[in-house]
């Protein structure tokens, strides 16, 4: 099996319509995939009625942005029921959040640094689903503002202190699980910014995490090295945590490889691997 179980799409900061990531992930040759865009579930409605025989399986998933006075956490769902209130909610929460962030990104831009936008650029900007750093960046280099989306952001939009809100991480978790999901942390030895978890902090963060009921973690990335890789199975087994696989790919938002999550395609799959595939629910092609 070629497993990716982390991937973006235009609903949120990737570049590939979910269409398009269909032909990506069959290209790609991955036999199992998840998408899973920014407080969006929008691919887990369109994606199921376009896979045809022959095609990957797919799970449903939804990656959450959350934070408490502990840090920031990005919490993965996957399997769970789209039409349960409980995503519904967690989905809009988490949306409302993002738009309150990208407004003030823009007024901070606009009022403090003298970066102006027209308002057919902030409509087009505001039509986009789940708009976000990304696109702030690419509409100033648009504008000429910036000679690149990364400078942008690093120059720029990474420069706004704003008051932030975010959903808890307990809130994330409960949702996802009462829908049905799966809720598993992704990329976990990697905090804010360059902020790098391990060992004691790690341990300390998930005896956080899992009375919240967290269930797995994202031992397969394509950020980790082995030995990062070989901690995070080691904390899985542990706790007795499913593990997850993921590229985090973004199209040509990110250099990152659809597929890339350092689970090579002939290894004996870990049991936490398999004990998540067996609970969870995963979609096949008719």
């Amino acid at each position: 099996m070629i497993i990716d179980l982390h991937m973006h799409t235009n609903v949120s900061d990737g570049t590939d319509t979910p269409e398009e990531i269909i032909d990506r992930v069959r290209e790609a040759g991955i036999t199992l995939f998840s998408v899973t865009d920014h407080d969006a579930e929008k691919a887990a409605r369109i994606i199921p009625p376009l896979l045809k025989p022959g095609d990957p399986s797919f799970i449903t998933g939804a990656e959450f942005s959350c934070r408490d006075e502990k840090g920031k956490y990005h919490i993965l769902g996957y399997g769970y029921d789209p039409d349960h209130k409980a995503m519904r909610d967690l989905i809009e929460t988490g949306h409302r959040y993002r738009m309150h962030k990208v407004q003030a990104r823009l007024d901070y831009l606009s009022d403090q640094l003298g970066f102006s936008f027209s308002e057919e650029d902030l409509k087009d900007l505001f039509a986009q689903d789940n708009p976000g750093k990304p696109h702030i960046g690419n509409l100033m280099v648009k504008l000429g503002y910036a000679k690149s989306k990364d400078q942008a952001i690093r120059d720029y939009i990474n420069q706004v202190h704003i008051q932030e809100l975010y959903v808890r991480p307990e809130e994330a978790i409960q949702g996802i699980r009462e829908a049905g999901g799966i809720s598993v942390l992704a990329h976990p030895s990697y905090g804010d910014g360059d902020q790098l978890i391990l060992g004691d902090e790690m341990d300390a963060r998930l005896q956080r995490l899992i009375p919240m009921g967290l269930q797995g973690l994202e031992a397969f990335y394509s950020g980790f090295t082995k030995p990062i890789r070989e901690e995070v199975l080691s904390f899985a087994k542990h706790y007795g945590l499913y593990v997850t696989a993921g590229s985090d790919y973004h199209g040509k938002n990110k250099l990152v490889v659809l597929g890339d999550t350092g689970l090579t395609p002939m290894a004996d799959l870990p049991e936490g691997l398999t004990a998540f595939l067996r609970q969870v629910t995963i979609h096949t092609p008719a």
